[in-house]
């Protein structure tokens, strides 16, 4: 009869849905779209062909420079930056929230054992002998209990923490990625201040040489106090460019040691040598799968799944909660008798919790989800409009520079080659020491500008590999601290572009 009455209440809440299944949940509706490939510029057949040519970014991406120092440099970052562990800390917190949520869509068993010494009241409802006696009482029992998942509530709980998780797992990615591209930017920089220094020491020696030369022309009568001067005010102004470019260059050691977890200590005083460090291919044109290439925006896009998943979670509050509950144990008064047979008790059935009337709570809750929503949809739009831009001036200033550089080269054979002349007329008795010196400064003005450019192809170089992904691959970091089971749960529902269904999860194409 219990069974029966079960199924009767169960069948009787599923009836209850068409009451509540037509509470008011109209005007309250997403309002934001997402943005797919297309809309970006991002054409499959507008590029295809120059993706053919592009090599995906590999994950130790900074090894194709071929500096080992570097490769220490970055490898000792990832192992001790607090802001990375911050942020699998972070992917942790979300995995042990995710485990919680499927643990609510599974069966619960609780034990119990209770022992009382209670005085019973004599003025009250309890009958004799137990009315104002001092009784011991237990009970030892199992509990069980199931919340029937009938609208997908718990179901929608749990896609929203996978997404969630697969949320952090991207941003640890991210972080893993602006950390390798920080630390091979800042050592390129100081690459550029050792070989800016090598130069402003040749400048302040070519200074005293040039200083050496007019002072015996002024006592041998050939020039005047003026050319004297000229040529002692420039030593302070070549000291003060070598002590500033060493001060730059602490300062960008320390720079790099906070970026390896040693602030106070000694990081690559022999930086090597500019060209010594190898240049990496990069491509001209911006990929069509560049929204899929992203740690970012794969955050962002799981960031949309977990919150379009809160509000199918907001809507199933309308509907009834049916559970079915059990229960089966021991209870008596005197302990002694705790477990004999007449102590056994036990009983099952359903329980149903029906909303009615809740004052437009529920009203508000979905309301302020979808609102959660749209915020996550244009945050999303923002990450990927930034994403396309930042590509986009990488790969426009990597064309820039190698122009840039090629006019330099010119610039440099030249002053080169001006400078070879004056020497051989000098050695040849036709030309004085000064012109020579003269040259000399167009030749180091050139090596100066050399070296800035060759490190803002470096720099460059590495930007446009970050914004590119970074060796981005889905799911790795989950996968490296054994959580591969809320990836797999919550498999990818993007396509290569990006882009996110908001009615059905799947892609679209």
């Amino acid at each position: 009869m219990a069974l029966v009455a079960a199924a009767g209440l169960v069948a009787a809440g599923l009836m209850a849905t068409g009451i509540t299944g037509c509470a008011d949940m109209s005007g309250i509706t997403p309002q934001s779209s997402l943005r797919d490939a297309p809309s970006l510029g991002l054409s499959a057949a507008a590029s295809g062909e120059a993706d053919k040519a592009q090599v995906p970014v590999a994950a130790e991406w900074w090894r194709d420079f071929g500096d080992e120092q570097l490769n220490r440099l970055i490898a000792q970052a990832l192992e001790t930056s607090p802001s990375l562990k911050l942020a699998q800390a972070r992917l942790a917190r979300a995995q042990a929230a995710t485990e919680a949520a499927d643990a609510a869509t599974l069966p619960q068993l609780n034990g119990q054992l209770d022992l009382t010494r209670q005085r019973y009241t004599a003025n009250g409802a309890v009958p004799p002998p137990l009315a104002g006696s001092i009784r011991d009482s237990g009970t030892a029992q199992l509990n069980a209990s199931w919340e029937l998942d009938f609208f997908g509530k718990n179901r929608a709980a749990l896609d929203a923490a996978l997404g969630s998780a697969n949320a952090a797992e991207a941003d640890a990615q991210a972080a893993r990625v602006l950390l390798a591209s920080n630390v091979a930017r800042t050592y390129f920089q100081l690459v550029r201040l050792n070989e800016q220094v090598a130069v402003a020491r040749r400048t302040l020696a070519q200074r005293e040489e040039t200083l050496k030369l007019v002072q015996d022309r002024v006592s041998a009568g050939l020039d005047t106090r003026l050319e004297l001067r000229q040529s002692e005010g420039g030593l302070p102004e070549a000291r003060l460019q070598l002590e500033t470019l060493q001060e730059q260059m602490a300062l960008t050691r320390n720079a790099l040691g906070a970026l390896i977890g040693q602030p106070n200590g000694d990081v690559a005083q022999n930086p090597s040598a500019q060209d010594a460090i190898k240049n990496v291919a990069i491509t001209a044109t911006i990929p069509a799968d560049l929204l899929g290439r992203r740690a970012d925006i794969a955050a962002a896009r799981w960031r949309v799944e977990a919150s379009s998943k809160d509000v199918v979670n907001a809507k199933t509050q309308f509907y009834p909660n049916i559970n079915l509950v059990a229960f089966a144990g021991f209870s008596s008064i005197g302990l002694g008798q705790l477990l004999n047979s007449g102590s056994q008790q036990w009983g099952v059935g359903p329980a149903l919790r029906l909303p009615i009337f809740d004052a437009g709570r529920l009203r508000a809750n979905l309301r302020g989800k979808t609102a959660d929503l749209d915020a996550a949809v244009e945050s999303y739009n923002a990450a990927v409009i930034d994403a396309v831009r930042d590509v986009a001036d990488q790969v426009a200033s990597s064309q820039a520079i190698g122009r840039q550089q090629a006019e330099q080269r010119a610039a440099q054979d030249a002053a080169e080659s001006a400078y070879e002349i004056a020497l051989q007329r000098y050695q040849a008795g036709l030309g004085n020491f000064l012109n020579v010196l003269t040259a000399e400064t167009s030749v180091l003005a050139q090596r100066r500008l050399a070296v800035d450019l060759a490190s803002r192809a470096l720099d460059t170089q590495v930007a446009l590999i970050r914004a590119l992904g970074g060796g981005y691959t889905p799911g790795q970091a989950a996968a490296a601290q054994g959580a591969t089971k809320i990836v797999a749960a919550g498999a990818q529902p993007f396509g290569a572009d990006g882009t996110f269904d908001q009615k059905t999860g799947g892609a679209v194409h």
